[in-house]
């Protein structure tokens, strides 16, 4: 069995073609969506990811703004920009580029003072809490594009177990929640679960968000399963990879996600979607 690959780059282009036209009619309605981007310190790897979502942002006609901050900056500065993009009629998405630095201290402040409508990062309480109860909300982009990315393979959900290893609040927890109201049944798997291969073992669906390359190996997953893989590590050997090792379990699952462009484009793609509920959500035309 070889495992057909799940093609985040193509699906991300699919639904930025998607948002084009979208953001062009908002736009002659008088909310063209826009989105801030808070980038703090000199960390390479935010500075990359920011200019990923510039481009994107640009190629579909979304207005974009960075603020850039220097290392050095404190809470009370970001909290300051926070609080003026909130207040802008013209943003309506806003993201702090994360990890924050250290002058900065506890970042979960700063990310709960970002208004919960404008939270296109789905990480504010409020947006949480919405998903917990199966409300409307702006979901976290990187299982959002998860779910995408199941629904256009037309990966069966409901009755099926998933498998999610990792509890983080920006993929672990949002990522089970989404598939349990998908109506899946639903295992969390953590740094303290007991024989996680045996866990791993029993799912039809395996999504890993722990940031260990090549930690999940073929001989724990089902003979068919289907395999969303959100790491992205440096290997020994320099080369990226993700949190599955790809070469053996591409030969048991039935479809897997490669690293990259796998789940990496399918996150810009559901935070300029999220911009984009959040436009006609100032327009009085959609929910949170």
């Amino acid at each position: 069995m070889t495992a057909r690959l799940l093609d985040g780059k193509a699906l991300a282009a699919q639904v930025r073609d998607g948002l084009r036209a979208e953001v062009a009619a908002l736009a002659d309605a008088g909310a063209r969506p826009g989105l801030a981007v808070i980038l703090a310190g000199d960390d390479p790897a935010s500075a990359v990811y920011v200019r990923h979502k510039e481009k994107a942002a640009a190629e579909i006609g979304v207005l974009s703004r960075v603020i850039r901050l220097p290392n050095d900056v404190d809470a009370a500065t970001v909290r300051a920009h926070v609080d003026a993009l909130n207040a802008d009629a013209a943003i309506h998405g806003i993201l702090i580029q994360l990890p924050l630095p250290a002058s900065v201290g506890d970042p979960r402040p700063l990310l709960e003072r970002v208004h919960p409508d404008k939270d296109v990062d789905g990480f504010h309480p409020v947006n949480m809490g919405r998903l917990a109860l199966g409300e409307p909300a702006l979901v976290a982009c990187t299982p959002a594009g998860c779910m995408r990315l199941l629904a256009s393979a037309e990966v069966p959900i409901a009755g099926r177990h998933a498998v999610v290893v990792g509890r983080s609040n920006i993929v672990g927890k949002p990522m089970a929640l989404l598939l349990l109201g998908a109506n899946a049944t639903v295992t969390i798997c953590h740094s303290r679960t007991p024989d996680l291969a045996a866990e791993v073992r029993r799912a039809d669906i395996v999504v890993v968000a722990v940031g260990r390359a090549r930690l999940v190996k073929g001989d724990w997953l089902k003979p068919g399963a289907t395999v969303i893989d959100v790491g992205m590590n440096r290997g020994d050997d320099g080369k990226l990879c993700g949190d599955v090792d790809f070469a053996s379990a591409q030969a048991v699952a039935g479809a897997i996600t490669p690293v990259p462009g796998g789940v990496g484009p399918m996150t810009i793609a559901c935070l300029l979607d999220n911009v984009c509920r959040a436009a006609r959500r100032a327009l009085g035309k959609d929910q949170p």
